[in-house]
């Protein structure tokens, strides 16, 4: 009997344990969810929330850039993509073979889509087709029961309708990359289809034209699939950007250098403001927004003829002839030579035991000033440069807008060369030479400059010596924020109006003189007559031997091996508005071939001249006509097709002295 009392204590101490034990488990366990429900509920219903419902940011509308007219340049375009989600279709093979049918889609798509749905949730949409046009969409929504699983997503899409007429300057837009997404901060870039800014003035004014994003709450179940929108809120679209290029005249100056690998610019002598820059040929940017191909960019790339380069920004030439101009200003204001004085030219120069040879092979004779610009005599620059010295010249021609970046708000802006002795010993640990100085009075040798500086320095030159800048906003970013340009105050240049006087009647002579080398390109608008200059850059040396054979006809070398051709000129003579530069690569004198393309730009831009007022029915009959041809020109002037000077080219040669620089 004691024994059985003995274990029946021990049973009910272990009872009496285990239930304590239960109960401080109990307790435990209460005092746990009590944390978890009461005290932590707002912290794990806030959790449960965000698992519940996702925010997905909205990226705005670009902003428009447009012309000085208000013109659009750069738009946002409906863009129709077709979307195939994997779990709607059995057959997805069966699904892109039928969609194929309707749509074209190549075997880089097809295997882009599959890989893609293999990596995603079967509930997410795969792009199959995009920038789709109206009729392509329409196909697809007639045809969607035989293509299950398909859907037709709309979009924005950026849109530039002029192609590449003004495609350097715009640029393009293009998927973010990963340096993209190191370099800044805003969450828009880590969107998949967000595109911003990758060259021209959609990289320049990209945060700008960006805009600020919007958001949207999105209820997704615990494997991430969208059940419904609950609430969306919109950014705010991109600024609007406005140039001070008119896009008629841009395009006009685009078709009239068609084909030709060429550049123009126009510019307000007294504002600075860039009313055409065309470079040719050029780029579609919609290609690049919708994602070029590995052809398409190869071929882009290795067009020899430089379609990606802007040819008015960051192509660097020997000016040729166009810079005789500079050096004319840099002798008048040393007081070391005037206009009337003559030097005689019987074709060649002799310094040492070189021959620096004139482009007419038998001299043009007694030359002053006047006479040797407007028949662009090199023997006399020779001469003149030979007393000036190089460092004058070079400091006339930094004045002028050379050898310098001008800082306009496109980049990858040349910055051009002008030598000096200092230059040539820092850079080649070589001592100047004089016969480098007479190369450079020529615009050859080492000298270097950009259409837009060329632009500039006959701007300076028609504005009688204002410091004139160019621009292509009328809009600046300041503090992050855009601002409109304020109006510019131009400084003098300090030169005399007196020298420039006289080289402006010089150029006048160039185009209008009975031997000027552009005389086949004079004006005549309403009295309105232009002033100019002819140039010829040699890519190359000529060598004596071919200089006694007569080797010097542009048609009969390479392509690569042709002259480039020059011309600068500013209208009206009689009160400067406009300063045109164009250069065409590789084509022959300048006199030939650049002077006729800016002949036709400069008589477009005065006829959309706003200051010059016409009846409406003749702005209309003027612009229903189309560009005048060569052959028209020349009946209506009494001239050739083509101005020739006397047989020859403008242009100096450098005879054995190195050859001009070409910038290629």
């Amino acid at each position: 009997m004691q024994k059985d009392g003995d274990r029946s204590k021990v049973f009910t101490r272990r009872v009496v344990l285990l239930a304590g034990g239960k109960a401080l488990l109990f307790t435990l366990l209460g005092g746990r969810m009590y944390f978890l429900q009461v005290m932590e509920a707002e912290k794990y219903r806030t959790l449960a929330e965000e698992n519940r419902i996702n925010m997905q940011l909205i990226s705005p509308p670009r902003g428009p850039i447009v012309d000085r007219h208000g013109i659009p340049l750069a738009v946002n375009r409906q863009n129709f993509r077709a979307q195939v989600i994997a779990e709607r279709t059995k057959d997805l093979e069966q699904t892109l073979d039928t969609f194929g049918t309707l749509v074209p889609l190549t075997d880089y798509d097809r295997q882009r889509v599959i890989k893609e749905i293999k990596r995603r949730r079967s509930f997410v949409p795969v792009t199959v087709r995009e920038n789709l046009t109206w009729e392509q969409m329409a196909t697809i929504q007639v045809n969607i029961p035989d293509l299950p699983g398909v859907t037709i997503d709309e979009g924005l899409t950026r849109d530039y309708p002029y192609a590449d007429l003004a495609s350097h300057l715009l640029g393009y837009v293009a998927a973010v990359s990963e340096e993209d997404i190191d370099a800044g901060d805003d969450p828009l870039l880590q969107l998949p289809d967000f595109r911003i800014g990758k060259a021209g003035i959609e990289k320049v004014y990209d945060l700008p034209l960006r805009g600020t994003s919007g958001a949207k709450q999105v209820e997704v179940n615990a494997v991430g699939r969208r059940i419904r929108e609950l609430r969306r809120e919109d950014g705010e679209p991109g600024h609007e950007v406005q140039l001070t290029l008119d896009m008629r005249l841009q395009d006009y100056a685009s078709r009239r250098l068609g084909d030709d690998s060429a550049a123009c610019v126009v510019m307000d002598v007294h504002t600075g403001e860039l009313l055409a820059m065309a470079s040719m040929p050029a780029y579609d940017p919609n290609a690049f927004a919708r994602g070029l191909s590995n052809k398409e960019w190869g071929e882009l790339a290795n067009n020899p003829r430089a379609p990606l380069r802007n040819k008015a920004l960051a192509g660097q030439y020997a000016p040729g002839s166009t810079f005789k101009m500079v050096v004319a200003l840099a002798a008048l204001e040393s007081g070391i030579v005037n206009a009337e004085q003559t030097v005689y030219c019987p074709g060649h120069l002799r310094l040492g035991n070189h021959r620096f040879h004139c482009w007419k092979r038998w001299g043009h004779g007694h030359m002053n000033m006047t006479s040797a610009i407007e028949q662009s005599c090199d023997v006399y620059f020779y001469e003149v440069s030979r007393r000036i010295g190089i460092e004058r010249i070079a400091d006339m021609a930094t004045r002028m807008g050379l050898g310098a970046p001008l800082d306009i708000e496109l980049p990858g802006e040349a910055s051009g060369l002008i030598p000096t002795k200092a230059w040539k010993s820092a850079t080649l640990g070589q001592p100047w030479v004089q016969g480098e100085t007479l190369v450079a009075s020529i615009g050859q040798g080492y000298v270097l400059a950009t259409p837009l500086q060329l632009a500039v320095m006959t701007a300076r030159i028609a504005n009688d010596g204002l410091a004139v800048r160019p621009t292509l906003s009328r809009q600046a970013i300041v503090d992050g924020q855009l601002v409109e340009q304020p109006t510019p105050a131009f400084e003098s240049l300090g030169i005399s109006s007196s020298a420039m006087a006289a080289v402006k009647h010089a150029m006048w002579r160039v185009v209008n003189g009975n031997r000027g080398t552009a005389r086949g390109a004079a004006i005549d608008v309403d009295g309105a007559t232009m002033a100019g200059k002819t140039g010829t850059s040699q890519v190359r040396r000529i060598t004596m031997q071919e200089r006694q054979a007569g080797v010097r006809k542009n048609e009969d070398l390479p392509w690569k091996f042709r002259d480039h051709a020059l011309f600068v000129c500013y209208a009206p003579s009689e009160a400067p508005r406009y300063a045109i530069s164009v250069i065409v690569e590789h084509a022959g004198g300048g006199s030939r071939f650049a002077a006729p393309i800016a002949h036709d730009v400069m008589m477009e831009t005065l006829r959309l001249d706003p200051s010059r007022r016409r009846a409406p029915e003749d702005v209309a009959a003027i612009q229903e006509r189309p560009p005048e041809t060569p052959a028209e020109r020349a009946t209506r002037t009494g001239g050739s097709a083509v101005a020739s000077v006397e047989g020859g080219t403008d242009g100096g040669t450098d005879g054995g002295t190195p050859p001009g620089g070409t910038g290629e």
